[in-house]
C-alpha cells in the first residue's frame, strides 16, 4: 500500500471517519457530564520503599527450594493495588467510618456489603509512571466523607500490607525453643564421637584410614625385600657348597714376581668377586624370573661396576696383571687370595631372613586387623560427625533468625516502615479522577480510531468496486486507454446547454422512415460550442490512443472497427462512442460511422470533418465520389474480409445496415454496443473488431464482474483495452497527484 492508497482512502471515507470520530467526542461528552458528572474528591499519593517479608521455617542453607513468582517492581506495585481494591479492605473502612454514614445520601441502612461495594466503586488506584510510588483518590457527592474515607483506606491498608507480608513471621518463643534444643542434641553428638575416636584411638578418620594404607603398603614391600634378599643368599649358600672342594691351579708364577703381592691379591679378588656376581646376576634374571627393575638386581649391577671400575684402575697401574690367568668358578672358602667368603656367614644370613619375613607377617596381621577392626567403627563416626554438622548449621540458622525477630521487635517492623507517605489525603475538591478522565480520552480516540479501521475496512475488504486506474492495472492487470473523470462532482461546475453530453442529432423524418425507427435518434452536438466541452480533450485523447495502437499493429485496412461495450448499463458508452467518432472524423479524410446497437434495427451516423451528415446511414460510393469532384485520385475503401463475416454474425434486423455500410468508403465504424453478457451479440462481435474499449464505470463496476466479462471477452481472442469512466478526485492535488490529468 503506497501514500497514494492511503491518502485516497481517507479522503474518499472522510465522511465516515469524521462521523465516528464525533460519535467518539460526543461519546466523551456523555460519559463527562451524564454518565459520570463530577464529585468531591480527595487525593494521597504513598510510596514503597521496598517489601519485607516474614520469615519461614524453610530449610538452612545458601539456596532455598522456594522461589517468589515475580520479583520485578511492576508485579509487586501491582499486588499492593489489589489488595487497596480488595473488598475486605472496603469492609474495615466501612466499620471503621460506620455504614449509616456512608448510606445516608442513598437511602439510608447499615447494610455493611452494600457501603463496602460503595465505597469501593469510588476508589481510583494508579501507579505513577517510572516509580514506585501510588496515588490513591476517593470520590463521593458527600464532601464531609472524601477526606475520612481515604484516610481510614490508607490506615486498614498498612495494617492489611503488614498481615500479608510478615503475618507469616515466626514467633520468638519457637525460635528460641528450637535454638536450646538443637544446643543440647549438638552437645549430645560431640560427647558420643569424642567417645568413640577415644576408644579407638582415632583423631582423624581420613588420616587414621590413610596411616593404615601406608603401613599396610610398607610392610608388604619390606617382606618382598627379605624374600628377594632370603632367594639370593640361599642360591649363593648352595653356589659355595657346591664349589667347596674345587682347586684352582697356580699358573703365572713368573708373572707375578715383579708386581706386589697384595695388589695381585687384591687384582684376583676383584676378578672373582665380578665372576660371582654375574653368576649371581644371571641366576636372579633367569632361574629366579626377576625384572631388571628388581632391587635385588639393581643391587648387583651397582656392585659389578663398582667392581669393574676398580679392576681397569688396577689394570692400568699394573699393566701385567691382565696376563694372570682367573679361574672362572666362584670364590670358595680358603682360596688363596680372595676375600673369605665362608659358609657360617651364608647360613646366617639366610636364618635372619627367614626371621625377619616372619615378623613382618605378624605385623602386616596385627595391621590389617586393626585397620578391619577400624572400618567396622567409621561408619559410625561418619555418621556422627555428618550428624554433627547438621545440628551445627540449623542451630546457626535459628540462633540468626531468632536475633533478627529481636531485632524487628525493637524497631517496631509491625509499623509498616517500609511505605512513605507522600501527600496525605487532601481536602474535597471538585472534579474528576485522573484514571477516568484516561478512559474519556480513550473514547473520543476510540471513535477515531473506529473511523478509520472501519474506512479501510470498506475500501479494502468490503467494496470491491473499481475506483481509479491504478486498480486496473495493479488488481486486474488489464491495459487501460484512458480514465475519464465524472465532472458532476467533486467541485466540477455544471455542464451548461452548450456543454452538454455529445449525442446524435434528431434524424430527418426521411432517415427514420429509411431505417426504419419510429424513435427519433439523439443528436449530436460537436459543434462550435462543443469544442469548451470539458469532456473532450480526453475524448481526443482516447483517439489518439487508439490511432497510436493501430499505427504500431501496422493496422492499414479501412474501415477499421472499434466497438464499445461495458459491463453494466450506465457506463457512458453512448456517450463514449459518440465523442470518439466525432474526434476521429476531424483526422485524415474525415469519414467515420457510428452504429448505436442498442435500439431495434440498428440506427446509424455519419461523421465527416469533424460534422454530423444528418442523413439516415451511410453515404453510397458514388455520392462519396461526386462529393469529391475534380479529385481524381479519391482513395475508395476496398471491403475487407471481415466485412463479408459481419452479416454471419449479426442478426437479421441489421443486414439492411450492413449493406449500406459495404458501399460505402469509411475510415472508421465505432459500434456501439450493448453491455458485455452471454444473451447480447457483444461476445459475438468481440472477435471481428479490431479493437473492443470496455467502458467501466468508476466505484460501481464490480471487480469480480470485470473478470467475468474479460473471460467472455477471451473466449472470442478480442483486442480489449479497458477506459474508466466518471473517476472522481478525492485528494487534493497539492497532496498528491493521483491522475495523469490532474493539474
Amino acid at each position: 500500500m503506497s501514500i497514494g492508497d492511503v491518502y485516497f482512502i481517507l479522503f474518499r471515507q472522510k465522511w465516515v471517519i469524521l462521523a465516528f470520530f464525533l460519535a467518539g467526542i460526543l461519546g466523551a461528552i456523555l460519559l463527562l457530564f451524564v454518565v459520570k458528572p463530577p464529585q468531591y474528591q480527595s487525593e494521597a499519593i504513598f510510596f514503597i520503599r521496598y517489601v519485607l517479608e516474614g520469615k519461614s521455617l524453610s530449610p538452612p542453607g545458601d539456596e532455598s527450594n522456594t522461589r517468589p513468582l515475580d520479583q520485578q517492581k511492576d508485579s509487586i506495585i501491582n499486588t499492593e493495588i489489589t489488595t487497596l481494591h480488595s473488598l475486605d479492605l472496603a469492609k474495615e473502612v466501612v466499620q471503621a467510618v460506620t455504614p449509616e454514614k456512608i448510606l445516608a445520601k442513598v437511602g439510608g441502612g447499615t447494610d455493611i456489603n452494600r457501603a463496602a461495594y460503595m465505597v469501593r466503586s469510588g476508589l481510583t488506584v494508579e501507579q505513577i509512571p517510572e516509580s514506585s510510588a501510588v496515588r490513591i483518590t476517593y470520590q463521593n457527592s458527600n464532601p464531609a466523607l472524601v477526606q475520612p474515607i481515604l484516610s481510614e483506606f490508607i490506615d486498614a491498608y498498612l495494617t492489611k500490607h503488614v498481615q500479608l507480608h510478615q503475618g507469616l513471621g515466626v514467633p520468638n518463643k519457637f525460635l528460641t525453643n528450637e535454638t536450646a534444643r538443637l544446643r543440647t542434641e549438638l552437645v549430645e553428638t560431640g560427647d558420643e564421637l569424642r567417645k568413640i575416636k577415644g576408644a579407638t584411638g582415632v583423631i582423624s578418620v581420613e588420616e587414621t584410614q590413610k596411616a593404615y594404607a601406608q603401613q599396610i603398603s610398607s610392610i608388604r614391600q619390606a617382606i618382598f625385600e627379605a624374600e628377594a634378599k632370603l632367594s639370593g643368599s640361599q642360591a649363593v649358600l648352595e653356589e659355595l657348597t657346591d664349589s667347596s672342594a674345587v682347586k684352582p691351579e697356580a699358573t703365572n708364577v713368573d708373572l707375578t714376581t715383579d708386581l706386589p703381592s697384595e695388589q695381585v691379591d687384591k687384582y684376583k679378588k676383584v676378578c672373582s668377586l665380578l665372576i660371582f656376581l654375574k653368576d649371581k646376576e644371571q641366576n636372579y634374571l633367569t632361574q629366579q624370573g626377576f625384572t631388571v627393575e628388581n632391587t635385588l638386581v639393581k643391587q648387583i649391577h651397582e656392585q659389578i661396576g663398582q667392581n669393574e671400575v676398580l679392576k681397569k684402575d688396577l689394570e692400568e697401574k699394573y699393566p701385567k696383571l691382565r696376563m694372570l690367568s682367573i679361574p672362572s668358578l666362584s670364590p670358595v672358602v680358603g682360596q688363596p687370595g680372595v676375600a673369605s667368603i665362608d659358609l657360617m656367614t651364608e647360613s646366617e644370613q639366610v636364618i635372619a631372613l627367614k626371621a625377619r619375613i616372619r615378623a613382618l607377617n605378624l605385623q602386616l596381621n596385627q595391621v590389617w586387623g586393626e585397620a578391619t577392626n577400624f572400618d567396622r567403627v567409621k561408619a559410625r563416626i561418619s555418621e556422627l560427625e555428618q550428624k554433627q554438622e547438621v545440628e551445627e548449621a540449623n542451630l546457626k540458622y535459628y540462633m540468626s533468625n531468632l536475633e533478627e525477630a529481636r531485632i524487628d521487635e525493637a524497631l517496631g517492623a509491625d509499623k509498616a516502615a517500609n511505605i512513605g507517605i507522600i501527600q496525605a489525603p487532601t481536602p474535597p475538591v471538585k472534579g474528576w479522577s485522573t484514571t477516568f478522565k484516561k478512559k474519556v480520552t480513550m473514547v473520543a480516540a476510540g471513535g477515531a480510531f473506529a473511523g478509520l479501521a472501519l474506512a479501510f475496512l470498506i475500501e479494502l475488504l468490503l467494496d470491491r468496486s473499481i475506483k481509479r486506474p491504478t486498480d486496473i492495472e495493479t488488481k486486474l492487470r488489464l491495459p487501460l486507454f484512458i480514465s475519464i473523470p465524472d465532472t458532476t462532482k467533486n467541485g466540477h461546475r455544471p455542464l451548461t446547454i452548450n456543454q452538454s453530453p455529445l449525442r446524435l442529432k434528431d434524424a430527418e423524418s426521411s432517415g427514420r422512415q429509411a431505417s426504419g425507427r419510429d424513435t427519433p435518434l439523439p443528436e449530436t452536438g460537436m459543434d462550435s460550442g462543443s469544442r469548451r466541452h470539458p469532456l473532450r480533450r480526453f475524448y481526443e485523447g482516447l483517439r489518439d490512443r487508439l490511432i497510436v495502437y493501430f499505427e504500431v499493429k501496422n493496422l492499414v485496412h479501412k474501415p477499421k472497427l472499434v466497438g464499445v461495450t461495458s459491463c453494466a448499463k450506465g457506463a457512458g458508452v453512448s456517450s463514449i462512442a459518440t465523442g470518439l467518432a466525432a474526434c476521429l472524423s476531424e483526422t485524415g479524410e474525415g469519414n467515420v460511422l457510428l452504429v448505436d446497437m442498442n435500439v431495434e434495427g440498428g440506427a446509424a451516423q455519419r461523421f465527416h470533418k469533424g460534422k454530423s451528415n444528418c442523413g439516415p446511414g451511410p453515404a453510397s460510393k458514388t455520392e462519396m465520389k461526386e462529393k469529391a469532384s475534380g479529385q481524381e485520385d479519391l482513395y475508395v475503401a476496398t471491403e475487407p474480409a471481415r466485412m463479408e463475416e459481419l452479416p454471419q454474425v449479426l442478426p437479421k434486423h441489421f443486414a439492411g445496415l450492413i449493406s449500406q455500410v459495404r458501399h460505402s468508403d469509411y475510415d472508421y465504424i465505432i459500434f456501439d454496443m450493448p453491455p458485455v453478457a452471454e444473451t447480447t451479440i457483444t461476445f459475438r462481435l468481440a472477435r471481428l473488431m479490431d479493437m473492443m474499449l470496455v467502458v467501466i464505470e468508476a466505484e460501481k463496476t464490480n471487480q469480480e464482474v470485470v473478470k467475468r466479462v474479460m473471460s467472455l471477452l477471451a473466449e472470442s481472442k478480442a483486442n480489449v483495452s479497458m477506459v474508466l469512466n466518471k473517476t472522481q478526485t478525492y485528494v487534493p492535488p497539492r497532496l498528491h497527484q493521483e491522475f495523469l490529468h490532474d493539474p
